[in-house]
């Protein structure tokens, strides 16, 4: 299970056995009005629950007005890739999507349901997702093995007019994005010139260097457990071969330590303990580490600061500059269901990032806060609002939306939460 060791002396892990136990799992379904009269039951179901269904027959965009759809995400799963435990399975996946939707719910007003489908045949589970697609406003994909994420997700994409989007990719992409952003004008300097190494090449860090790359970083080398990715090698993935052509511009080889030499920033997705003081104390004066494995790090924060790093983030809570996905997807998901996005573009994913850098900027930007706070209200409103107005700008929304319209749609949603 990942290294991951349970045992009975550990507080958090029997907490979390005995809510769970006790809860029967997390979320619930109500009734936003009482069915407690023969007039009630006539209007909410039949016969007066005809009349929307008549309508939505003409035309299916009205689902959106006579239905939950435009507030529902489903939150699926094959429990191929889950957190740090690997493949366990579909039924043993639904704590974490619970979970995932239990975030939904508290950040962003979201309702949004757990889906653990029992294949990992892509065809299979591509098909369940389009078939069960008209329930919902959004696909949220979680936890699926590279690199079959990358094909499930395309395809879902290709032939879906909904938001689909594989949050251990994007999501994950988005904040490094936007930390990296406010790290380098802490420190004044830029995206053009900097170099980055990338250790771990599946899903988390190809979609990482995609988006550096779409944001106009130019020297990106990513490593795996063969060390540094380089165009040609026979034993890259699809999805590595085709990063490998526009990455490692230098050719460089050799392991993590040889490429981490001279770099001005580190972003691990990898595994907890790969990387040294040595190898810190190697990177280029003013450096910037994001060592995100969990629940240990590739170093830890205060090793990493010993060893010359000016800035430091990490995945974990305890440390400053939490590198958290729940800082992305509650927004992403509120602007693009609310404008109707027929798809979460590369722009709304720059936006979202832009956005998020900017909450903290005004803030005022420290060596230990490069992020906001993910219970921090601003960051869903200011990246709903943002996704919100680039889908409706780039035309792929059915409801054109400004920022202004969504910041109020998405505050009153949280507001009612």
């Amino acid at each position: 299970m990942g290294g991951i060791v349970l045992t009975d002396k550990d507080d958090k892990f029997k907490k979390a056995l005995q809510i769970h136990a006790q809860l029967h799992g997390k979320l619930t379904i109500h009734s936003k009005l009482p069915a407690d009269s023969k007039e009630a039951l006539s209007i909410l179901y039949t016969p007066g629950v005809a009349a929307p269904c008549l309508k939505i027959a003409d035309d299916k965009e009205l689902a959106y007005t006579y239905t939950g759809k435009g507030n529902d995400v489903a939150v699926i799963t094959d429990g191929s890739a889950v957190l740090g435990l690997g493949n366990i399975g579909p039924d043993a996946a639904m704590p974490v999507m619970e979970g995932k939707c239990l975030l939904f719910s508290e950040f962003a007003g979201i309702n949004a349901v757990p889906l653990c489908v029992d294949t990992q045949d892509v065809d299979e589970f591509v098909r369940f997702v389009q078939l069960a697609g008209p329930s919902f406003g959004g696909i949220n994909l979680e936890d699926i093995s590279s690199p079959r994420c990358f094909e499930i997700e395309r395809r879902l994409r290709d032939t879906m007019n909904i938001p689909v989007f594989h949050d251990d990719q994007h999501g994950t992409a988005i904040i490094v994005l936007a930390g990296v952003i406010n790290a380098l004008q802490f420190l004044g300097k830029s995206e053009k010139i900097v170099k980055v190494v990338i250790n771990g090449a599946g899903a988390a860090g190809l979609s990482i260097a995609n988006l550096l790359l779409e944001y106009g970083f130019k020297d990106i080398t990513l490593c795996d457990v063969g060390g540094a990715v380089c165009d040609g090698d026979p034993a890259l993935n699809k999805a590595q071969a085709v990063m490998a052509k526009k990455t490692n511009m230098r050719h460089e080889k050799g392991t993590l330590a040889d490429v981490m030499a001279g770099k001005d920033v580190f972003i691990g997705v990898s595994r907890g303990g790969l990387v040294t003081k040595n190898m810190i104390a190697s990177m280029a004066a003013g450096s910037i580490v994001f060592a995100m494995a969990n629940p240990i790090p590739e170093i830890y924060p205060e090793e990493a600061q010993e060893a010359g790093a000016a800035v430091v983030g990490s995945g974990r809570s305890d440390f400053p500059n939490q590198v958290n996905n729940v800082l992305v997807f509650p927004g992403i998901f509120r602007g693009a269901i609310d404008c109707h996005a027929s798809d979460i573009s590369e722009g709304m994913k720059l936006a979202a990032a832009r956005a998020l850098a900017f909450v903290a900027q005004k803030d005022g930007l420290r060596a230990d806060y490069i992020l906001p706070d993910a219970f921090d209200h601003r960051v869903t409103i200011a990246v709903a609002a943002s996704v919100a107005a680039q889908a409706s700008e780039e035309g792929i929304a059915g409801h054109t939306l400004t920022y202004e319209e969504e910041a109020v749609k998405a505050e009153a949603f949280l507001e009612e939460k």
